[in-house]
């Protein structure tokens, strides 16, 4: 389901609504200490040990998680890297931000090991070009804080011992990993501190061990600070408490398991150059060698890089005995490099190879969740991939707080529909905001993807196009609770949005008297209202022949004709506004009028109705009126006045009304209180959209405009 709405909403509402909370999600995974046990080796899953580069070390907490990375990867597939590097590595940051206090609380306990795993996903499929570029704000914002956490003498861990172990032991497949990727040049470069970090607690327990300080229990609750000399003659301050964890985790068994893969990943003398006490840990690692096995030192060190898979097949398979002056791999830059020799992995697909699923389906790119094995895996290059105009609007979204309710328009050009050889007469977005449909003079209505596409500049090509109108259609909308649509020339059309069948057609009762509104009733209802100039509205149910209902509203001539009818949003009054202004509110299951009322000096525009009995309505006299309770006593609680041109085309937007004129001006009004917002109008560029404004659409739950044009296109903008 997750993975089915992240497609269907797009890269915007997908990464506020979904990926915000799954990566909440994905640190409660590792709350509490069961969550941060080892499984045993009986326990592990296939998925952890076949094939791997390194040993997992899994925890439980990582079987709970699995789901939740997975749909987390899964979005980075379907939108690229940007939501890595912009979304996930910034929330990673977050979670391992320095803290005040001697002790972490039980989150930011499981933030942090959240984080390393969620970090280690993230470098699997960034690029080798990704990878460098942001690997200096890696390292300073990720790396370097959990490591000052894990090496902290003075801060504990409430789960103890056991969750530092836990966070030791992920952190190091982490830098692993990274060394594997970048190459031992390159980690010399730009891993220094963080290697040092890493292996500073050995020198530190060392220095404890030397002035003979001896830890205390955890479970004391005042904290022991003691002051210990440090190699370059300063003082570090020490709680026996935490010695407790530190002594438990840097082990000599824990030297033996980190210094050796090192040394193979950058070379003995790279690792001399890098780590300053690595006398100290070689010694250790060789303690726990002569401890553990009698195998000479040689052949436990080669066991140990088969066995955690330290190099890739192809470099261990090339290599006929491991030495630790040969320093064999350059990272995953392309290929393999084996002394003079450059090794192509046979795995590596041919350039531009394309799977069978990706060609069927190009915005359901092929997606295992099966990594775990991999050093390293290319994000597919999607058709839905965020770049260009949809890279910058989705940044800007992602920024943006979740309480914030205010419609921003920036002018930024996202998609644009070509198509139509008329002028759009109303264009209306389908209920899930992945479709939308037009109509145009060109008598024709149009059904569009709304999904994301290219760089802003690309032109779509409608999905289906229904050619049985015999005029201009100005009118057209969806019967939600069926899943119709009814579109409107003077015969209203009800057809299938799926295969552009035409359903049912309904002419003027009265020849005299064509159509000229129609609205569509709101779910669970199935019908339609249709008016004409005859000042009666019509009800049609597509599952009956004939007419539903039929309410005569006015018998003075004077009122003109009904231009336009709206529907409250529960489906029990209706409105109709006439050509001289006059507004009648009907009650849709008594059929008595209601209300009503000379509302605008010229000719009704548009209008529409909103949660809490409000009416918007928008006149040739160019004003915009906003009504309270006009079922009761209407009076305007707004009035606002557009001195240039009429608002000939609006839509509503949580508490506020987006507006469009003529000339081409965007403007945006508070529907309750105009002190809340103060209105403002932007014009449109030459450069975004072409010709005169038609008709606009709200995108509600994207956030975007629908604007319509003379000139027959219709362009998405935010």
């Amino acid at each position: 389901m997750v993975r089915w709405l992240s497609a269907k909403l797009g890269p915007t509402v997908t990464s506020r609504s979904i990926s915000r909370n799954l990566l909440r999600l994905h640190t409660s995974c590792y709350a509490g200490p069961l969550r941060q046990q080892f499984i045993a080796k009986g326990d592990e899953s296939d998925s952890f040990n076949s094939g791997n580069i390194y040993q997992q070390w899994p925890v439980y907490g990582d079987q709970v998680s699995k789901p939740v990375l997975d749909c987390l990867m899964y979005m980075a597939h379907l939108y690229g890297e940007p939501v890595l590097t912009y979304q996930f590595l910034p929330y990673i940051s977050y979670l391992v931000s320095p803290t005040s206090g001697s002790r972490l609380n039980s989150r930011k306990e499981a933030g942090l090991l959240a984080a390393v795993i969620l970090t280690r996903k993230i470098i699997i499929y960034l690029s080798d070009s990704t990878l460098m570029d942001i690997l200096p704000k890696i390292n300073q914002d990720v790396l370097l804080p959990v490591l000052n956490f894990l090496t902290s003498p003075v801060i504990g861990f409430p789960s103890g011992a056991q969750a530092r172990i836990a966070l030791c032991v992920k952190s190091r497949t982490l830098i692993a990993l990274i060394c594997l990727r970048i190459g031992g040049e390159m980690v010399q470069l730009h891993l220094r501190e963080t290697l040092r970090t890493f292996f500073s607690s050995f020198t530190l327990l060392q220095q404890v061990q030397d002035q003979g300080l001896k830890a205390r229990a955890i479970g004391c609750t005042e904290p022991t600070l003691v002051e210990v000399k440090s190699v370059d003659e300063g003082v570090l301050l020490v709680d026996l408490a935490v010695l407790e964890e530190l002594e438990k985790v840097y082990t000599i068994e824990m030297a033996h398991d980190t210094y050796i893969p090192f040394s193979f990943l950058i070379g003995e003398l790279g690792i001399r150059r890098v780590v300053p006490n690595h006398e100290l840990v070689k010694r250790l690692s060789d303690m726990y060698e002569g401890t553990v096995c009698p195998q000479s030192r040689d052949t436990i060190k080669q066991d140990q890089m088969l066995q955690s898979g330290v190099l890739d097949q192809e470099v261990k398979s090339s290599i006929p005995a491991l030495g630790l002056e040969d320093e064999r791999q350059s990272g995953t830059f392309g290929s393999v490099l084996v002394g003079n020799r450059i090794q192509v992995p046979k795995d590596v697909p041919p350039p531009g190879t394309k799977s069978r699923r990706a060609e069927a389906d190009d915005f359901s790119p092929h997606f295992s969740a099966n990594d775990e094995n991999t050093l390293k895996q290319d994000l597919p290059r999607g058709a839905h991939m965020l770049c260009g105009n949809w890279l910058a609007y989705w940044q800007y979204e992602i920024g943006v707080s979740q309480q914030e309710s205010h419609f921003c328009f920036h002018q930024i050009k996202l998609q644009s529909f070509l198509g139509h050889s008329g002028a759009i007469k109303c264009v209306a977005p389908l209920g899930g905001e992945d479709f939308f449909l037009s109509g145009s003079k060109d008598r024709t209505v149009r059904l569009w993807p709304l999904y994301n596409y290219g760089d802003g500049t690309s032109e779509m090509e409608p999905r289906l196009t229904y050619a049985e109108h015999k005029k201009s259609v100005f009118f057209v909308g969806q019967l939600e609770a069926v899943q119709q649509v009814v579109s409107c020339d003077g015969v209203v059309h009800t057809w299938d949005q799926v295969t552009g069948k035409t359903l049912r057609t309904d002419e003027a009762v009265d020849s005299r008297h064509p159509i000229t509104a129609v609205a569509t009733m709101p779910p669970p209802h199935c019908s339609m209202a249709v008016a004409g100039t005859d000042s009666v509205i019509r009800f049609i149910d597509h599952r009956k022949p004939g007419l539903q209902h039929e309410f005569k509203l006015a018998s003075n001539p004077s009122a003109g004709l009904i231009r336009y009818l709206a529907v409250s949003p529960n489906g029990r009054s209706m409105v109709a506004g006439y050509s001289s202004g006059f507004i009648v509110i009907l009650d849709v299951r008594t059929g008595l009028i209601l209300r009503g009322w000379p509302a605008h000096e010229g000719d009704i525009l548009q209008m529409k109705a909103a949660d809490g009995n409000i009416l918007v309505s928008s006149s040739t006299d160019h004003s915009l009126t906003v009504w309270k309770d006009p079922e009761q006593k209407p009076k305007p609680l707004h009035l606002y006045k557009c001195a240039s041109d009429p608002i000939h085309a609006f839509d509503l937007y949580g508490s506020e009304i987006v507006t469009g004129t003529v000339a081409n001006k965007i403007g945006i009004y508070s529907l309750l209180n105009p002190s809340v917002l103060p209105t403002s109008t932007t014009k449109l560029s030459s450069e975004n959209f072409r010709g005169t404004l038609t008709t606009l659409s709200v995108l509600p739950t994207k956030r975007l405009l629908l604007l319509g044009s003379d000139n027959g296109i219709v362009r998405l903008l935010a």
